[in-house]
């Protein structure tokens, strides 16, 4: 049976528009759904904008696999196309001789995680590069940097439309039913109206609601399940933002939960703390920022950033990541899965695309290519 597209991808945030651009060409007829009614109105616009060389992760693990490949990709990408970025650089540093411990532990990770640009240095060196930031020992990972995550999701988006691909904003998917040879789609406007078309490949890239529309396909896994994390941000004002030139990060948090408070800057010379890690029990997604907490990202700065004083920070802004770690969980990687093993041929499943999916984002449009021309 011949179908109104080849292709749909479910999502417009980072990851769904570097499929659409790297399947552009390549398939006659794709189709973009997106319930905004424009890109990267979620977690993609809503995240720290690092790019992140790929030091955390397990060994062999796709976050870690897609993340070192990715970023190379990513920062080609950018000079090719004139998206704005800064390959300004990473330290993960010490304040106390437990931490130093930490330290030796990360690099051997990174170094197996292929990225071999990571060295230790000391206080003198640390002053050098950061005169105004505490430390006993720090990790300079050159590799690390900050992208225009919408100028990107801007180019992504033009590359995919000269390919030739569709994009039906304004549209929410509302049901999946397998027919011959693919899945008929129907979906709703804000306005009421109904629409149903026929795909023979659906890769889900919904993000948030990544776990919703895996279920609407009739995908039920319980290793699926989703739990909501919000990030806060708080700005550092009054001028203190020019005392940084790298993002600054404590050593991560067990499992990786979050990677702690830390210092990213924006390409306009601005600086923030965070992201917190904040456990959305309820599953309710909450993109405000408590102004109360301020003094808890001042405690948890000020110890590598004695400058820092808490009427510094300023409220900014709040994203969630769709997690499949709840409280006390340990680390789960992406899921990229297509799904023929529960019945559903030619659907692709990605769930749990949080950090680093940014980075990572074209190196998971060519994992995907490779999943469809299986």
């Amino acid at each position: 049976m011949k179908t109104d597209f080849e292709i749909t991808v479910v999502g417009a945030g980072v990851v769904g528009l570097a499929i659409a651009a790297r399947l552009s060409g390549l398939y006659e007829s794709i189709v973009v759904l997106e319930k905004h009614n424009r890109f990267g109105q979620e977690t993609s616009s809503r995240n720290s904008e690092v790019i992140h060389s790929g030091i955390y992760y397990p060994v062999g693990s796709l976050k870690a696999l897609l993340c070192v490949r990715g970023r190379e990709l990513l920062y080609e990408y950018c000079r090719q196309h004139e998206v704005r970025y800064n390959r300004c650089g990473k330290l993960v540093v010490a304040t106390d001789a437990g931490e130093e411990q930490q330290l030796d532990e990360i690099v051997g990770k990174a170094r197996a995680n292929g990225v071999n640009d990571g060295r230790i240095i000391h206080r003198d060196e640390i002053r050098e590069m950061e005169p105004h930031i505490n430390a006993r020992r720090a990790i300079h990972f050159p590799s690390s940097g900050i992208v225009d995550s919408h100028g990107l999701m801007k180019s992504l988006e033009t590359a995919a439309i000269n390919g030739g691909v569709t994009f039906a904003y304004g549209n929410e998917l509302t049901g999946i039913r397998g027919i011959e040879g693919g899945y008929e789609l129907e979906t709703a406007t804000a306005g009421g109206e109904n629409f149903a078309f026929t795909s023979r490949v659906v890769i889900n890239a919904a993000g948030l609601q990544s776990v919703r529309v895996s279920e609407m396909a009739g995908i039920s896994n319980p290793a699926y399940r989703m739990y909501y994390w919000k990030g806060e941000y708080f700005r550092i004002g009054n001028g203190k933002n020019r005392l940084v030139k790298r993002l600054i990060y404590p050593v991560p948090e067990k499992n990786i939960t979050g990677l702690g408070v830390h210092v990213t800057l924006d390409l306009d010379g601005g600086a923030k703390l965070g992201p917190n890690a904040i456990y959305l029990e309820d599953g309710v997604i909450d993109y405000s920022v408590d102004a109360g907490r301020g003094p808890a990202f001042h405690a948890a700065a000020a110890r590598f950033l004695p400058f820092l004083e808490e009427g510094d920070l300023h409220p900014d802004q709040a994203g969630v990541r769709p997690k499949l770690q709840k409280p006390g969980d340990a680390f789960r990687d992406f899921v990229i899965s297509e799904e023929s093993g529960c019945g559903c041929r030619g659907f692709i499943n990605l769930i749990g695309i949080e950090s680093p999916g940014l980075t990572a984002c074209l190196a998971i449009a060519g994992y995907v290519e490779g999943m469809i021309k299986a």
